[in-house]
């Protein structure tokens, strides 16, 4: 897999907003990540640590922050949010469910916090 650029330029367009924009809060959030790799994917990296990917599956995009606690730190606020899934290290949605910017700025502080730590 190539870097997040790769990605995102392989992505049909409306998957391709959806998931530039995950990113994009992300690097708000977390200024001096870097495009790298996580567990293979293509990830933000911050620290040497992958902070968070977002990638497109056969029936979501799937958001993985590399950490099952930082997903925890967002369950509550998802809760009524509709066409959203969550695993232990997953969050799932569709472009015309997107997930709430406060929430993705919420999930990454929980992730950069935690390579702090």
């Amino acid at each position: 897999m190539g870097t997040v650029d790769d990605l995102l330029s392989a992505l049909d367009p409306a998957d391709r907003g959806a998931i530039a924009h995950v990113y994009d809060l992300a690097r708000d959030v977390v200024p001096d990540a870097e495009q790298g790799l996580g567990y293979g994917m293509p990830a933000l990296v911050y620290r040497g640590k992958p902070l968070i990917s977002v990638m497109r599956a056969k029936k979501h995009i799937g958001v993985y922050p590399f950490s099952p606690d930082a997903v925890s730190a967002v369950a509550g606020a998802l809760a009524d949010h509709p066409g959203i899934g969550l695993d232990k290290g997953t969050i799932r949605f569709q472009p015309e469910h997107p997930l709430p910017d406060d929430v993705v700025r919420l999930l990454v502080g929980a992730r950069r916090d935690q390579i702090d730590g």
